[in-house]
Protein backbone atom coordinates (compact mmCIF):
# COMPACT_ATOMS: atom_id res chain seq x y z
CA UNK A 1 0.00 0.00 0.00
CA UNK A 2 1.16 3.41 -0.95
CA UNK A 3 1.91 6.03 1.69
CA UNK A 4 -0.81 8.26 0.28
CA UNK A 5 -3.85 5.77 0.78
CA UNK A 6 -2.33 4.60 4.19
CA UNK A 7 -3.07 8.41 4.76
CA UNK A 8 -6.30 8.22 2.97
CA UNK A 9 -7.44 5.05 5.36
CA UNK A 10 -5.83 7.34 8.74
CA UNK A 11 -8.25 9.91 7.51
CA UNK A 12 -11.63 8.03 6.92
CA UNK A 13 -10.47 5.81 10.32
CA UNK A 14 -10.38 9.65 12.15
CA UNK A 15 -13.74 10.52 10.28
CA UNK A 16 -15.71 7.73 11.55
CA UNK A 17 -13.93 7.67 14.87
CA UNK A 18 -15.43 11.45 15.22
CA UNK A 19 -18.35 11.74 13.05
CA UNK A 20 -19.88 8.53 13.38
CA UNK A 21 -21.14 6.30 10.30
CA UNK A 22 -20.57 7.59 6.80
CA UNK A 23 -23.39 10.20 5.67
CA UNK A 24 -25.81 9.02 2.67
CA UNK A 25 -24.46 12.37 0.85
CA UNK A 26 -21.60 14.25 0.58
CA UNK A 27 -21.27 18.06 -0.98
CA UNK A 28 -18.59 19.86 -1.62
CA UNK A 29 -18.71 23.36 -1.78
CA UNK A 30 -16.52 26.18 -3.64
CA UNK A 31 -16.00 29.69 -3.66
CA UNK A 32 -19.16 31.80 -2.03
CA UNK A 33 -21.20 28.74 -1.83
CA UNK A 34 -20.59 28.01 2.39
CA UNK A 35 -24.21 29.92 2.75
CA UNK A 36 -25.37 26.35 1.46
CA UNK A 37 -24.68 25.08 4.77
CA UNK A 38 -27.47 27.58 7.13
CA UNK A 39 -29.82 24.82 6.82
CA UNK A 40 -27.88 22.07 8.17
CA UNK A 41 -29.46 20.75 11.46
CA UNK A 42 -28.49 18.13 14.57
CA UNK A 43 -25.20 19.70 13.28
CA UNK A 44 -21.45 18.32 13.99
CA UNK A 45 -18.04 19.87 12.92
CA UNK A 46 -14.16 19.44 12.33
CA UNK A 47 -12.04 22.08 11.23
CA UNK A 48 -9.58 20.98 8.41
CA UNK A 49 -6.71 21.69 10.83
CA UNK A 50 -7.56 19.24 12.77
CA UNK A 51 -7.93 16.53 10.66
CA UNK A 52 -4.45 14.65 10.00
CA UNK A 53 -3.47 14.65 6.68
CA UNK A 54 -5.74 16.99 5.82
CA UNK A 55 -4.31 20.04 3.03
CA UNK A 56 -5.10 23.29 4.13
CA UNK A 57 -6.80 25.75 1.96
CA UNK A 58 -5.09 29.02 1.15
CA UNK A 59 -8.05 30.77 -0.83
CA UNK A 60 -10.03 33.70 0.45
CA UNK A 61 -13.74 32.05 0.73
CA UNK A 62 -12.98 28.23 1.09
CA UNK A 63 -13.81 28.43 4.88
CA UNK A 64 -11.90 25.24 6.12
CA UNK A 65 -14.79 23.15 7.61
CA UNK A 66 -16.24 19.93 7.24
CA UNK A 67 -19.72 19.80 8.78
CA UNK A 68 -22.12 16.88 9.14
CA UNK A 69 -25.49 16.87 9.79
CA UNK A 70 -29.02 16.47 8.32
CA UNK A 71 -30.57 18.53 5.43
CA UNK A 72 -34.12 17.91 6.00
CA UNK A 73 -34.45 13.94 6.83
CA UNK A 74 -30.72 12.97 4.98
CA UNK A 75 -28.08 12.79 7.04
CA UNK A 76 -25.23 14.69 4.82
CA UNK A 77 -21.35 16.09 4.54
CA UNK A 78 -21.05 19.45 3.68
CA UNK A 79 -17.04 20.18 2.63
CA UNK A 80 -16.42 23.82 2.77
CA UNK A 81 -13.78 24.50 1.02
CA UNK A 82 -10.90 22.55 -1.08
CA UNK A 83 -7.32 22.93 -1.89
CA UNK A 84 -5.92 23.31 -5.48
CA UNK A 85 -2.90 22.48 -7.65
CA UNK A 86 -2.07 26.24 -7.84
CA UNK A 87 -1.76 26.64 -4.26
CA UNK A 88 1.79 23.81 -4.58
CA UNK A 89 -0.67 21.05 -3.47
CA UNK A 90 0.02 17.19 -5.47
CA UNK A 91 -2.40 15.95 -7.24
CA UNK A 92 -2.48 13.16 -4.34
CA UNK A 93 -3.40 15.84 -1.49
CA UNK A 94 -6.23 17.54 -3.87
CA UNK A 95 -7.98 14.31 -3.81
CA UNK A 96 -7.02 12.81 -0.15
CA UNK A 97 -10.18 14.51 1.25
CA UNK A 98 -12.70 13.49 -1.37
CA UNK A 99 -10.54 9.63 -1.52
CA UNK A 100 -11.17 9.55 2.53
CA UNK A 101 -13.96 11.15 2.38
CA UNK A 102 -15.46 8.05 -0.11
CA UNK A 103 -13.21 5.39 1.49
CA UNK A 104 -15.27 6.23 5.15
CA UNK A 105 -18.49 5.01 3.09
CA UNK A 106 -20.22 8.30 1.31
CA UNK A 107 -21.19 6.55 -2.33
CA UNK A 108 -22.97 9.62 -3.43
CA UNK A 109 -21.03 13.22 -4.13
CA UNK A 110 -22.28 16.22 -5.39
CA UNK A 111 -19.73 18.72 -6.69
CA UNK A 112 -20.01 22.80 -6.84
CA UNK A 113 -17.55 25.33 -8.00
CA UNK A 114 -17.57 28.83 -9.29
CA UNK A 115 -16.80 29.02 -13.03
CA UNK A 116 -16.25 31.67 -15.63
CA UNK A 117 -18.86 31.58 -18.41
CA UNK A 118 -18.10 30.57 -22.08
CA UNK A 119 -20.68 30.20 -23.66
CA UNK A 120 -23.36 32.53 -24.34
CA UNK A 121 -25.98 31.23 -23.04
CA UNK A 122 -24.62 31.22 -19.13
CA UNK A 123 -25.28 34.51 -17.25
CA UNK A 124 -23.30 35.55 -14.18
CA UNK A 125 -25.45 33.75 -10.67
CA UNK A 126 -26.90 30.93 -12.92
CA UNK A 127 -26.16 27.36 -12.22
CA UNK A 128 -24.81 24.97 -15.07
CA UNK A 129 -25.20 21.39 -14.06
CA UNK A 130 -22.63 19.68 -15.48
CA UNK A 131 -23.23 16.96 -18.30
CA UNK A 132 -18.94 16.29 -18.46
CA UNK A 133 -15.64 17.74 -18.25
CA UNK A 134 -12.36 18.83 -20.24
CA UNK A 135 -9.29 17.53 -17.80
CA UNK A 136 -6.78 20.03 -18.68
CA UNK A 137 -4.99 20.23 -15.80
CA UNK A 138 -2.07 17.76 -17.31
CA UNK A 139 -2.57 16.10 -13.93
CA UNK A 140 -4.56 12.54 -13.58
CA UNK A 141 -4.40 11.93 -9.59
CA UNK A 142 -4.50 7.52 -10.68
CA UNK A 143 -0.81 8.29 -12.25
CA UNK A 144 1.69 5.79 -10.58
CA UNK A 145 1.28 2.51 -9.53
CA UNK A 146 -2.69 1.32 -8.87
CA UNK A 147 -4.46 -0.44 -5.86
CA UNK A 148 -6.92 -2.47 -7.75
CA UNK A 149 -8.76 -3.35 -4.18
CA UNK A 150 -9.64 1.05 -4.40
CA UNK A 151 -10.67 0.95 -8.22
CA UNK A 152 -9.66 -0.43 -11.51
CA UNK A 153 -6.41 0.64 -13.49
CA UNK A 154 -8.10 1.94 -16.12
CA UNK A 155 -11.68 3.16 -15.16
CA UNK A 156 -14.05 3.94 -17.71
CA UNK A 157 -15.39 8.05 -17.61
CA UNK A 158 -18.10 7.63 -19.84
CA UNK A 159 -21.07 8.28 -16.96
CA UNK A 160 -19.03 10.37 -14.75
CA UNK A 161 -21.43 12.88 -14.18
CA UNK A 162 -24.43 10.02 -13.18
CA UNK A 163 -27.30 10.71 -15.66
CA UNK A 164 -30.15 9.40 -12.74
CA UNK A 165 -28.60 12.13 -10.35
CA UNK A 166 -28.34 14.88 -13.39
CA UNK A 167 -32.02 13.98 -14.46
CA UNK A 168 -32.94 14.42 -10.94
CA UNK A 169 -31.34 18.16 -10.52
CA UNK A 170 -32.99 18.91 -13.60
CA UNK A 171 -36.07 17.67 -12.47
CA UNK A 172 -36.33 19.39 -9.33
CA UNK A 173 -35.18 22.98 -10.46
CA UNK A 174 -37.97 22.26 -13.18
CA UNK A 175 -40.16 21.77 -10.47
CA UNK A 176 -39.15 25.00 -8.65
CA UNK A 177 -38.61 27.02 -11.38
CA UNK A 178 -34.90 27.42 -10.87
CA UNK A 179 -32.96 28.52 -13.88
CA UNK A 180 -30.42 26.36 -14.81
CA UNK A 181 -28.44 25.01 -18.27
CA UNK A 182 -26.20 21.94 -19.33
CA UNK A 183 -22.55 22.20 -20.08
CA UNK A 184 -19.60 20.69 -20.09
CA UNK A 185 -16.86 22.13 -17.44
CA UNK A 186 -13.35 22.62 -18.40
CA UNK A 187 -11.14 22.14 -15.52
CA UNK A 188 -7.25 24.25 -16.14
CA UNK A 189 -4.37 24.72 -13.92
CA UNK A 190 -4.55 28.24 -12.84
CA UNK A 191 -4.36 30.48 -10.71
CA UNK A 192 -4.48 33.16 -13.81
CA UNK A 193 -7.36 33.09 -15.16
CA UNK A 194 -7.53 32.39 -19.26
CA UNK A 195 -6.53 34.73 -21.83
CA UNK A 196 -9.04 35.51 -24.78
CA UNK A 197 -7.27 33.35 -26.73
CA UNK A 198 -7.51 30.67 -24.04
CA UNK A 199 -11.80 30.95 -23.94
CA UNK A 200 -11.79 30.89 -27.80
CA UNK A 201 -9.50 27.84 -27.52
CA UNK A 202 -11.86 26.60 -24.98
CA UNK A 203 -14.59 27.48 -26.45
CA UNK A 204 -14.12 25.73 -29.92
CA UNK A 205 -13.20 22.32 -27.56
CA UNK A 206 -16.66 22.26 -26.36
CA UNK A 207 -16.52 23.96 -23.16
CA UNK A 208 -19.33 25.82 -21.37
CA UNK A 209 -17.51 27.21 -18.44
CA UNK A 210 -14.12 27.10 -17.30
CA UNK A 211 -12.66 27.22 -13.47
CA UNK A 212 -9.62 25.77 -11.60
CA UNK A 213 -11.02 22.69 -9.39
CA UNK A 214 -13.14 19.87 -10.00
CA UNK A 215 -11.84 17.31 -12.43
CA UNK A 216 -9.23 15.65 -10.28
CA UNK A 217 -11.19 15.38 -7.56
CA UNK A 218 -14.29 13.87 -10.02
CA UNK A 219 -11.62 11.79 -11.63
CA UNK A 220 -10.43 10.35 -7.82
CA UNK A 221 -13.94 9.38 -6.64
CA UNK A 222 -15.57 8.03 -10.11
CA UNK A 223 -12.06 5.53 -9.78
CA UNK A 224 -13.38 4.86 -6.01
CA UNK A 225 -17.05 3.88 -7.17
CA UNK A 226 -19.05 6.83 -5.96
CA UNK A 227 -21.57 8.09 -8.17
CA UNK A 228 -21.30 11.79 -8.69
CA UNK A 229 -23.37 14.58 -9.78
CA UNK A 230 -22.15 18.17 -10.88
CA UNK A 231 -22.88 22.11 -10.44
CA UNK A 232 -20.91 25.09 -11.51
CA UNK A 233 -22.33 27.84 -10.28
CA UNK A 234 -21.64 31.18 -12.75
CA UNK A 235 -19.92 33.89 -11.33
CA UNK A 236 -18.52 35.87 -14.32
CA UNK A 237 -18.25 35.91 -18.24
CA UNK A 238 -14.69 35.30 -19.49
CA UNK A 239 -12.29 36.98 -20.85
CA UNK A 240 -13.37 37.18 -24.06
CA UNK A 241 -16.39 38.69 -23.61
CA UNK A 242 -15.04 42.24 -22.18
CA UNK A 243 -16.16 43.97 -19.45
CA UNK A 244 -14.36 45.04 -16.05
CA UNK A 245 -11.30 43.43 -14.61
CA UNK A 246 -11.69 40.00 -13.09
CA UNK A 247 -11.49 39.54 -9.79
CA UNK A 248 -11.44 36.66 -6.74
CA UNK A 249 -13.53 39.07 -4.77
CA UNK A 250 -16.11 39.70 -7.34
CA UNK A 251 -15.99 35.50 -8.33
CA UNK A 252 -17.23 35.14 -4.78
CA UNK A 253 -19.86 37.80 -4.85
CA UNK A 254 -20.83 36.48 -7.68
CA UNK A 255 -21.18 32.55 -6.55
CA UNK A 256 -22.98 34.05 -3.76
CA UNK A 257 -25.78 35.29 -5.32
CA UNK A 258 -26.83 31.83 -6.80
CA UNK A 259 -26.41 30.14 -3.13
CA UNK A 260 -30.31 31.03 -2.24
CA UNK A 261 -31.60 28.73 -5.59
CA UNK A 262 -28.29 26.31 -5.14
CA UNK A 263 -29.39 26.05 -1.39
CA UNK A 264 -33.16 25.25 -2.83
CA UNK A 265 -32.41 22.78 -5.02
CA UNK A 266 -30.17 20.52 -2.45
CA UNK A 267 -32.69 20.29 -0.63
CA UNK A 268 -34.98 19.41 -2.71
CA UNK A 269 -32.89 16.92 -4.18
CA UNK A 270 -31.22 15.47 -1.15
CA UNK A 271 -34.89 14.99 -0.02
CA UNK A 272 -35.40 12.55 -3.08
CA UNK A 273 -32.16 10.44 -3.03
Amino acid sequence: MSEDWKKVDSVAKFLGEHLGRAPEVVMVLGSGLRDVASGLTDEQSLQFDEIPYWPRSTVSGHTGELRRGKLGDKDVLLQLGRVHLYEGYSEEEVVRPIRSIVQWGAKKVLMTNAAGGINEYLKPGGLMFIDDHLNLTGRNPLIGPNDDSRGERFPDMTDTYSRRLRALLVEEASRLGIEFKLGVYAGLLGPSYETPAEVKMLRTMGADAVGMSTVLEVIAARHMGAEIAGISCISNMAASYGGPRLTHDDVQVAAGRATRELARLILSVVSKL
